[in-house]
């Protein structure tokens, strides 16, 4: 039997070809849909990626939205395929499948479950506390630079984890001044830390179990990057994560505002560790 003649034909693109339509299309108008099993995803996934294993694909169609692009990927491409050809077929028309899938992707990728870090959101937060947590999370990943920079003592490492701390100091000044805005209440950087609560890293891992996990040489400029690049990707998906949760439109494009700055980040470290 030849079974071509019954799947529905879906495009296949590769990783260059889905970072391009990253780059074309705002997050809320593209779906990163999963399609491995739990175990797969909590051990990297890309940003702000859908988790729907395979077996599960026809039960829960429901929770992919059928206006956005849906970009559709595994371990290789093989589950992938399957899964985009059963949603084409049920009249999503905008629907890829990932040639090689995440072990060909080799970019920005987060750990853990699809509810890591949720906590630090309800889904129910307005837009203030939304920035307030925001910058909460911005404030441990400066603490995390900043403590680094006492444990190495490579100077060039040093120097490196400065540049990343001060960093993290311009994206919190960028928070505070949107929290202003939002409020119409001018307020200081000391009245505002008066409301953080959460001491947490980036991406909802503390800075103990972030070191834990990577074991870089401390005194390796290029492991520092790594290690940086991982961070950020990781607050790129709780971020992105968070704003699908969201229920309030402002806290979303906020988040997704954050999110893309991240992404900023993430091409600046890029760059610098293709310069050493």
């Amino acid at each position: 039997m030849r079974w071509k003649q019954f799947l529905t034909p879906v495009k296949s693109i590769n990783v260059d070809q889905a970072r391009e339509l990253m780059g074309e299309k705002p997050h809320d108008e593209i779906t990163f849909l999963d399609v491995r099993q739990p175990n797969e995803y909590e051990a990297g996934h890309l940003p702000g990626a859908k988790l729907i294993p395979l077996p599960n694909i026809t039960s829960r169609l429901g929770e992919i939205d059928p206006d956005k692009a849906t970009v559709v990927y595994c371990a290789v491409g093989g589950r992938s395929r399957i899964a985009a050809q059963m949603i084409a077929a049920q009249g999503f028309s905008d629907v890829y499948n990932l040639s090689g899938g995440f072990k060909a992707w080799k970019g920005e990728a987060a750990l853990g479950s699809e509810e890591k870090g949720l906590e630090l959101f309800t889904g129910n937060e307005s837009v203030e506390e939304t920035l307030v947590v925001a910058y909460c999370l911005e404030e441990g990943l400066q603490d995390f630079y900043q403590e680094m920079q006492t444990r190495v003592k490579n100077s060039d490492a040093r120097e490196l984890f400065q540049k990343l701390s001060e960093i993290e100091v311009k994206h919190q000044n960028r928070i505070l001044e949107e929290y202003s805005e939002i409020t119409e209440k001018p307020i200081t950087r000391e009245e505002f830390e008066k409301n953080i609560v959460v001491n947490t890293l980036e991406g909802g891992l503390t800075t103990e179990e972030y070191a834990n996990l990577f074991h870089p040489d401390w005194e390796s400029v290029t492991d520092i990057i790594e290690v940086a690049m991982s961070i950020e990707a990781q607050a790129l998906d709780l971020y992105l994560r968070a704003s699908d949760r969201s229920g309030d439109p402002q806290s979303q494009k906020v988040l997704r505002q954050i999110a893309d700055e991240e992404r900023t980040h993430l091409a600046q470290l890029g760059k610098l560790i293709e310069s050493i």
